[in-house]
């Protein structure tokens, strides 16, 4: 059942997300200090989300009108449609993964943000909730992300979770123009297969 508390809730993604998934995204490159690295646009998201063949999937997190302030701290204003007083604050970007070695699927959370303003209160817990029942309803065994070495405060708040480093494993990464390189072929095609580390 998705996390929900009287000043937020967790949902799954609608098409009229992207736009601020497309956000959130650009924001949390610049925390990860790569602010230039996005060349995903909205569209891309709209097409990898609701496409007809979704590969890649994604919860959001919205926090209450009332929890809600702009600059001056005054009440910002309600939007006019079904989820009048709730603003989306954070994300979850996933997509299924497999493992040879149990020979079953499991998820691989790609992205996990909450915007600064609204931390604190529980919702990075309740978007990781969220996908971990997911992973029970669907009966798969493995929840698992990447986490930046420098990133010690989400370290620690994984770890507060039950979650554990795989300290043993090193990511690789064949892009640019190795990767055409490598495959004998001019150019890659636009079609690709998500990026994730290798679950034996």
């Amino acid at each position: 059942m998705p996390s929900v508390d009287a000043r937020w809730r967790v949902r799954r993604a609608r098409l009229e997300d992207v736009v601020v998934i497309d956000a959130m995204v650009r924001e949390l490159a610049t925390y990860e200090r790569e602010p230039d690295a996005v060349t995903a646009t909205v569209e891309d998201f709209r097409a990898a989300l609701f496409g007809p063949d979704p590969r890649v999937h994604a919860h959001v997190a919205e926090v209450a009108a009332h929890e809600r302030t702009d600059p001056d701290g005054a009440d910002a204003d309600a939007p006019d449609d079904q989820d009048a007083g709730w603003q989306v604050a954070g994300m979850a970007v996933w997509y299924v993964t497999f493992s040879t070695w149990r020979g079953r699927h499991g998820i691989w959370l790609e992205d996990l943000f909450v915007r600064p303003e609204h931390r604190g209160v529980g919702i990075g817990r309740g978007l990781l909730q969220a996908l971990a029942a997911e992973c029970v309803a669907r009966g798969l065994p493995r929840l698992e992300w990447w986490v930046l070495d420098w990133n010690t405060p989400a370290h620690g708040f994984y770890r507060s979770l039950g979650a554990l480093p795989q300290d043993e494993w090193t990511v690789w990464r064949l892009d640019g123009p190795a990767l055409p390189e490598v495959s004998g072929l001019s150019e890659v095609s636009e079609v690709s297969e998500p990026d994730g580390r290798p679950t034996p």
